[in-house]
C-alpha cells in the first residue's frame, strides 16, 4: 500500500487549493522557517482522525480554519483529503484507491468521508487498525517526539508496541467485553434488588386483593340502582331539550331572514357606494379636465407673453445688425478707395526708386574715378591728410546714422498714426458692441428676475402641495380615527343597549317584572352615577342593592310582588321611596377619609334614599396597616379602599385583587346616554372631516394643475442663450479693453522713442558739425598750398558728399516704400475683417428676421388655442355643476342604506342575545345530560348513549331509590381506602416474578461467558505481544549497531515479564566508550538515532505503509546524517518517507522536493522539484 497524493484547502496556512503527490519512496519537504512544513505533516494527522487540539499545536480544533489575511479574507471551512493505493490489499476494501477527507465548518459541523461517501470516524480508525497508519501511530514522528519516545511520555513506548504487535484490537475488544461486563454485573444487581422488593409486594397485594372483591360487590349494586336514576334523570332532561330547541329554531330562523335581508341591503349598498365611487371619479375627472383646460389657457397667455418679448427684442436685433450693415459697408468703400491711391503711390514710388539707384550708381562712379585720381595726385602727403581723410570718414558715419534716426523717426510717426486709426475704428466698433452688452445685461437681468419669481412661486406651489398632501394624509387619518371610534362606540351602545333591554345579568325575577309589571322600571344599579375612579368600591359595596327595585309607594312593591308569586318566578326586593325619611349626614370624619357620597350622583328625589345607604360609609387612600393609624374612627363605620382592594365595617373586613369587569355593572343606563352624545360628537367630527377632506383634495387637484414647468423651461433656455450672447459681448469687451491698453503703452513708447532718436540726431548733427570745422581748418591749415591737390581735394569732397546724400536718399526712399506696403497690407485686412463682418450681419439679419416671422406665426396659433380653450372652459363649467348633483344624490342614498343596515343590525343584536340565552340554557342543559353521563363514565365507565334511550321504569319509586342509594354511598365512603387495582396487580406482579427469575438465570450465564471471552482475548494477545517483543528486541539490536558501531550495546527489557501487557518497557543505550546511567544522558544526536532505531526494528516487524519524520534529524551532526539518510535509503524498498528537513544532506537524498514558501504574507503555497528527472537530464546533457 502506497500513499498517494495529498489535498489541502483552507487548513491552517494553505488557503488555497494544494495538492501534493507521493509518486516515490522518499520525498523531501523544504521551507523557512514560519512558511507551512509542518502544517503538511499537521494535516495528515487531522484526516487521519487527531482529536487533541494540543497534538496540532493549536489552542481549539476551530483555528485549523485559515484564518484570513489583510488580502485574502478567512476561509469558511477546511478539508484534508489524503489517498492510498491499496495495491497490496492491506486496507479491507475491494477498491484499488481508497481516498480518505476530512472537513470542518466554521458553523462547527465536521464531517468525515470514505471514497466520497460520508461516514464516520468509527468507520475510518476501523478501516487502518493494525496497519501501522493513524493519527498517534510509530508512521509520524516529529523532533519532540523523539523525547516523548525516550522519556516514555503517556506510554509512548508500550502504544508503539501494541500497533506492531497488533494486540490494539484486543486491547479494543477487552475493553469493550470490560464495559459489557460492568454492564452485566450492574443489571444482575438491579435484578436482585428487583426481586426482594417484588417478594414483598406481592404479599401486601394478596390481602388487598381479597378486600378488594368485598368492596366490588357493594359497588356493583350501587352501579345497578345509580343507572335507573340516571334513566330518570335524563329523560326529563331530554324533555325540556327539546322545548329549549324548538325555541331556538325559531328565533333563529328570524335571525337567518334579517341576515338575508342584511346580505341585500349590503349588496345594495355596495352597489350604491360603486355607483357614488363612479360619479365621485367622473366628478374628479371632469374636475381634473377643468384643471388641465385651465392650466393650458394659463401656458398659452405666458407663451404669449414670452412671444411678445421676443419680438421686441428681435426688432432691436435687426435695427442693431442693419446699422452695423451700413456703417460697415461706408467703411469699405471709404477703405477701397484709400487701397487705390496706396497702389498708385507705390507704383510711382517704385520708379522713384530706380531713378535713385541709377543716380546713386553715377555718383558712386564718380566719387571713386575722382578718388583714384587723387591718390594718384597726393602722393607724399604728410599725416595731415590722413586725418582729413579720417574726419571724411567720420563725417560719412554720422551722417549715415542720422539719415537712419530720421527715417526712423518717419517709420514711428507712421506707425503712431496707423495704431491710432485701428484704435479709432476699434472704439466705433465697441461703442456699439457696449450697448448690445448693456442691452443684455438688462434683458438678463429682466429674465433672471422672471424665473426667480416663477421658480419661488413653483416652490411655494409645491410647499403646498405637500403641506396639502400631509393635510389630507392627517386630515384622512383623523377621518379613519374617528370611523374607528365612531364604529367602536356604536357596537358598545348597541351591546349595552341590548343588555339593558334585555335585563342580562339580572335574575329571572327582575325580567319578568320588566316585562310584566312596568314598562320602564327603576332599578337601583340604573340610576346612580359614580365617577370613574371609585365605580369598582362602590359596586363592590352596593352589591347586594344593585338588582333593587326603587318604587315610590308601597303599592307598587306589593303588585310586583304579587305578579312574582302568581308566575312562580322567583323573588324580587323594592326600595319604597317615600318611606326613606330624611337622614342627617355625619360630618364629624378625621380628614383622611372622604364620605363615599361625595362621588355619587342621583336623581334629586332619590338623595334620601341615596343617603340611607352610604350613611356612615367613607373611602380611605391607604392600606389597612395605614388604616389603624387613622384615630377617630368610630365601630360602626364603613371603610371603603379606594382602590377596591377592602371593605371594613364594624368586626368584618373583605378584600382580595380587583376583577378586569368590576364597576362595569352600575350605571348602565347613564353610560348608554354618556355613549350616545359621545356617538353624535363622532358623527359630527366625521362630517366636519369630511368636508374638510374634500376642501383639501380639491386645493390639491388645482395646486397640480397649477404648474409653470413650460414657462420655467422657456425662461432657462432664452436666459441661457441670453448669457451665452453676454459672455461673448464680455469676452469682446475685454479683448477691446486689453488692445486699447496695448495700443496707448504702445503709442506711449513709440513717441518716447521719437523723442530720443530726435534727441539723438540733435547730438549727432553737433557732432557732424565739429567734423566739418575740423576738417575746413586742416584744409586751411599749411601743406595744402598746391593747387592741383586742392582743386582736386574740392572736388573729391564735393563728390563724396554728393555720394552720401544719394544714399540717404535711397535709404530714406526704400523706407517709404516698405512703410506704404505695410499700411497697404493693414487696410487690405481691415477690408477682408469688413467683409467678413458685413457676410455674418447679414446672415444674422436673416435668421433675425425669420425668427420674427415665425414668432408671428405662433402667436397666431396661440390666439387661435385661447380662444378655443376660453369656448372649452365654457363647455366644462355647464357640465360640472350637474356632476356634482349626480354625486350628492348617491351619497345621500347611501347614508339612507346605511341606516337600514344599522337598525337590521340592532334587531340582529337584540335576536343574537335570545338566541344566546337559549343557547346557554340549551348548552346547561347538555351539560346537564353529559354531567350524568360523565358520572357513569367515571364511577361505572358505562357510555351515555347505552342507556339515553332506554324507557322510565313504570314501577320506579325515585324517593325509596334516592335513599337506598344514600345508604350505599355511606357504606361505600365509610369502607375505608380501597386499591381498585389490587387484583389485577396481583397477578401482574406474580407474572413478572416468574419472569425476573428467569432473565436472572439469562445474565448469570451471560456473565460466566464474558469472562471466559476476556481470558480468551488475555492469552491470545500476551502470547502475540510476547512474539512481537523478542523479534522487535533483536530487531533493535541489529539496527541499533548499524547505526552506531559493532561495539556498541543497546537491549529491550520488560520490567514485569509475568505481565507483559501492562508491563513498562525500559530501553538501554550505550555507545562504545560511554556509560550511561540513563537514556537521558545521551547526547541529542545520540537520542534520535536511538529513537530512529527504535522505529526501524518496528519497522522490520511490521512495516508501516509510509512514515514521516518532521525535522527528526536537526539534532544530527554530518556524520550521522549519512547513517540517517543510508537506513532510510535501505527501509524505503518497503515503505514510502515523508521527511520535513533543514538539512541539506537530507535534500540531496531524497527523491522528489517540495518546497513549501509564502509568496504573500500568511498563505502558503508548494512547488515540487523531481531529483531523478534532473539527474536523467544531467545524465544525457554530459553525454
Amino acid at each position: 500500500m502506497r500513499l498517494k497524493s495529498l489535498q489541502i484547502k483552507g487548513f491552517k496556512s494553505f488557503a488555497n487549493d494544494t495538492v501534493m503527490h507521493f509518486n516515490d519512496n522518499v520525498i523531501g519537504i523544504v521551507g523557512p522557517n514560519g512558511s507551512g512544513k509542518s502544517n503538511i505533516v499537521d494535516a495528515i494527522r487531522w484526516v487521519l482522525g487527531e482529536q487533541k487540539s494540543k497534538e496540532l499545536r493549536l489552542e481549539s480544533m476551530g483555528d485549523v480554519i485559515f484564518n484570513g489575511t489583510k488580502t485574502k479574507k478567512e476561509a469558511a471551512s477546511a478539508t484534508v483529503a489524503l489517498t492510498f493505493e491499496n495495491n497490496k490489499n492491506i486496507l479491507p476494501s475491494e477498491y484499488q484507491y481508497v481516498t480518505i477527507s476530512r472537513t470542518l465548518y466554521r458553523s462547527g459541523e465536521s464531517e468525515y468521508r470514505l471514497n466520497n461517501v460520508v461516514c464516520r470516524l468509527k468507520d475510518i480508525t476501523s478501516l487502518f487498525l493494525d496497519t501501522g497508519i493513524g493519527s498517534n501511530s510509530y508512521a509520524i514522528i516529529a523532533l519532540g517526539m523523539v523525547d516523548d519516545i525516550l522519556e516514555n511520555k503517556e506510554n509512548a513506548r508500550r502504544r508503539m508496541f501494541e500497533q506492531a504487535a497488533g494486540v490494539s484490537k484486543y486491547k479494543m475488544r477487552k475493553r469493550e467485553t470490560m464495559l459489557k461486563l460492568k454492564s452485566t454485573d450492574e443489571d444482575l444487581n438491579r435484578i436482585e434488588d428487583l426481586l426482594f422488593e417484588i417478594d414483598g409486594n406481592v404479599k401486601v397485594l394478596e390481602k388487598q386483593a381479597r378486600r378488594t372483591q368485598r368492596f366490588n360487590e357493594i359497588k356493583e349494586k350501587y352501579k345497578d340502582l345509580s343507572v335507573r336514576f340516571a334513566v330518570y334523570s335524563i329523560q326529563a332532561f331530554k324533555e325540556r331539550y327539546k322545548a329549549v330547541a324548538e325555541n331556538l329554531r325559531v328565533f333563529q330562523d328570524t335571525y337567518r331572514e334579517n341576515d338575508i335581508q342584511d346580505v341585500k341591503l349590503q349588496a345594495l349598498l355596495e352597489k350604491e357606494k360603486k355607483t357614488s365611487l363612479d360619479k365621485e371619479m367622473a366628478l374628479s375627472e371632469r374636475q381634473k379636465s377643468m384643471n388641465e383646460v385651465v392650466s393650458k389657457i394659463r401656458a398659452e397667455e405666458n407663451e404669449k407673453v414670452l412671444l411678445n418679448q421676443k419680438a421686441g427684442f428681435k426688432t432691436q436685433a435687426k435695427e442693431t445688425l442693419q446699422k452695423n450693415i451700413e456703417d460697415a459697408g461706408s467703411e469699405m468703400e471709404t477703405l477701397k478707395e484709400e487701397l487705390g491711391k496706396l497702389v498708385r503711390r507705390i507704383e510711382e514710388e517704385m520708379s522713384m526708386d530706380t531713378h535713385l539707384k541709377d543716380v546713386l550708381e553715377n555718383s558712386k562712379m564718380a566719387h571713386h574715378s575722382l578718388k583714384e585720381k587723387f591718390v594718384l595726385v597726393k602722393s607724399g602727403f604728410d599725416e595731415k591728410q590722413k586725418a582729413l581723410n579720417l574726419l571724411e570718414k567720420e563725417q560719412y558715419e554720422f551722417e549715415k546714422e542720422i539719415a537712419v534716426l530720421k527715417n526712423k523717426v518717419d517709420n514711428t510717426e507712421i506707425e503712431i498714426r496707423r495704431t491710432q486709426e485701428e484704435l479709432g475704428s476699434r472704439e466705433k466698433n465697441n461703442e456699439e458692441i457696449k450697448l448690445t452688452y448693456d442691452e443684455l445685461v438688462g434683458k438678463v437681468n429682466k429674465h433672471t428676475h422672471e424665473l426667480r419669481k416663477l421658480e419661488t412661486d413653483e416652490d411655494e406651489r409645491l410647499r403646498q402641495l405637500e403641506q396639502g398632501e400631509k393635510n389630507i394624509e392627517k386630515v384622512k387619518e383623523s377621518l379613519s380615527q374617528t370611523n374607528r371610534n365612531l364604529d367602536s362606540k356604536q357596537n358598545e351602545y348597541d351591546l349595552l343597549k341590548s343588555m339593558i333591554d334585555s335585563y342580562e345579568g339580572y335574575p329571572e325575577s327582575i325580567r319578568f317584572l320588566s316585562e310584566s309589571w312596568q314598562k320602564n322600571p327603576v332599578i337601583l344599579g340604573d340610576i346612580l352615577e359614580v365617577e370613574e375612579e371609585y365605580k369598582a368600591v362602590i359596586e363592590a359595596y352596593l352589591e347586594p342593592f344593585l338588582n333593587y327595585f326603587v318604587v315610590e309607594n308601597i303599592e307598587e312593591a306589593y303588585r310586583g310582588i304579587q305578579l312574582l308569586n302568581k308566575a312562580q318566578r322567583g323573588k324580587a326586593y323594592f326600595f319604597v321611596n317615600n318611606l326613606c325619611g330624611k337622614v342627617s349626614q355625619n360630618t364629624r370624619y378625621p380628614k383622611n377619609l372622604i364620605s363615599a357620597e361625595t362621588f355619587v350622583k342621583i336623581d334629586n328625589k332619590y338623595n334620601d334614599l341615596l343617603t340611607h345607604l352610604l350613611k356612615d360609609c367613607f373611602i380611605f387612600d391607604g392600606d389597612t396597616q395605614d388604616l389603624a393609624m387613622v384615630s377617630g374612627v368610630e365601630a360602626q363605620w364603613t371603610i371603603l379602599s379606594k382602590y377596591g382592594h377592602y371593605i371594613k365595617s364594624g368586626f368584618a373586613i373583605s378584600g382580595g385583587s380587583v376583577g378586569l369587569f368590576e364597576g362595569k355593572k352600575i350605571g348602565r343606563k347613564k353610560n348608554l346616554e354618556n355613549i350616545s352624545k359621545t356617538i353624535l360628537n363622532f358623527q359630527k367630527q366625521k362630517s366636519v372631516f369630511e368636508s374638510e377632506l374634500n376642501l383639501l383634495l380639491a386645493s390639491v387637484e388645482e395646486l397640480k394643475q397649477k404648474h409653470n414647468k413650460t414657462w420655467v423651461n422657456t425662461l432657462k433656455e432664452e436666459l441661457n442663450q441670453l448669457n451665452q450672447q453676454f459672455v461673448k459681448a464680455q469676452v469682446q469687451l475685454d479683448s477691446f479693453h486689453k488692445f486699447q491698453v496695448e495700443s496707448q503703452n504702445k503709442i506711449k513708447e513709440l513717441k518716447t522713442a521719437i523723442t530720443s532718436s530726435k534727441d539723438l540726431i540733435s547730438i549727432k548733427e553737433g557732432h557732424l558739425k565739429k567734423i566739418a570745422e575740423s576738417r575746413e581748418s586742416l584744409m586751411m591749415s599749411d601743406g595744402l598750398d598746391n593747387v592741383e591737390v586742392t582743386g582736386l581735394q574740392d572736388e573729391l569732397t564735393m563728390a563724396s558728399e554728393k555720394y552720401n546724400q544719394d544714399i540717404i536718399l535711397l535709404i530714406r526712399h526704400q523706407n517709404l516704400v516698405e512703410n506704404l506696403k505695410k499700411e497697404l497690407d493693414y487696410k487690405k485686412t481691415r477690408l477682408e475683417e469688413l467683409s467678413q463682418k458685413l457676410e455674418n450681419n447679414k446672415f444674422r439679419l436673416m435668421a433675425e428676421e425669420k425668427e420674427a416671422i415665425d414668432i408671428q406665426d405662433n402667436f397666431r396659433l396661440i390666439e387661435e388655442n385661447l380662444v378655443r380653450l376660453y369656448e372649452e372652459k365654457k363647455r366644462y363649467n355647464e357640465t360640472l355643476n350637474v356632476f356634482e348633483q349626480n354625486y350628492f344624490q348617491a351619497k345621500n342614498a347611501i347614508t339612507e342604506l346605511e341606516e337600514n343596515i344599522r337598525k337590521i343590525h340592532r334587531e340582529q343584536q337584540q335576536l343574537q342575545n335570545q338566541i344566546q340565552n337559549l343557547k346557554d340554557e340549551f348548552t346547561e342543559l347538555k351539560f346537564k345530560i353529559n354531567g350524568v353521563g360523565e358520572r357513569l363514565k367515571i364511577e361505572f365507565n358505562i357510555p351515555v348513549n347505552d342507556i339515553i334511550n332506554q324507557e322510565v321504569d313504570k314501577e320506579f319509586d325515585n324517593q325509596s331509590l334516592q335513599e337506598e342509594l344514600e345508604k350505599l354511598k355511606i357504606k361505600i365512603s365509610q369502607y375505608g381506602d380501597v386499591n381498585p387495582l389490587a387484583l389485577e396487580a396481583y397477578n401482574e406482579m406474580s407474572e413478572r416474578f416468574q419472569k425476573i427469575q428467569i432473565q436472572k438465570q439469562d445474565i448469570v450465564s451471560a456473565k460466566e461467558s464474558l469472562m471466559e471471552t476476556i481470558a480468551e482475548i488475555e492469552t491470545t494477545a500476551t502470547r502475540q505481544f510476547h512474539e512481537a517483543f523478542n523479534q522487535v528486541r533483536e530487531n533493535f539490536i541489529l539496527v541499533f549497531r548499524e547505526l552506531f558501531t559493532e561495539d556498541d550495546t543497546c537491549d529491550l527489557i520488560l520490567e514485569n515479564p509475568s505481565s507483559p501487557l501492562e508491563s513498562e518497557i525500559e530501553i538501554i543505550a550505550k555507545p562504545k566508550g560511554k556509560k550511561p546511567k540513563s537514556i537521558s544522558q545521551l547526547s541529542g544526536g545520540e537520542k534520535t538515532l536511538t529513537a530512529t532505531a527504535l522505529l526501524f526494528a518496528l519497522y522490520l516487524l511490521k512495516p508501516a505503509p509510509f512514515c514521516i519524520f518532521d525535522e527528526v534529524d536537526a539534532p544530527l551532526d554530518d556524520a550521522n546524517i549519512q547513517k540517517f539518510n543510508k537506513i532510510i535509503q535501505k527501509f524505503s524498498r518497503q515503505s514510502q518517507f515523508i521527511i520535513v528537513t533543514h538539512n541539506k544532506s537530507t535534500m540531496v537524498e531524497v527523491d522528489t522536493l517540495y518546497g513549501v514558501y509564502m509568496q504573500a504574507q500568511g498563505i502558503s503555497e508548494v512547488s515540487a522539484v523531481d531529483f531523478k528527472k534532473l539527474k536523467h537530464e544531467s545524465s544525457e546533457a554530459i553525454q
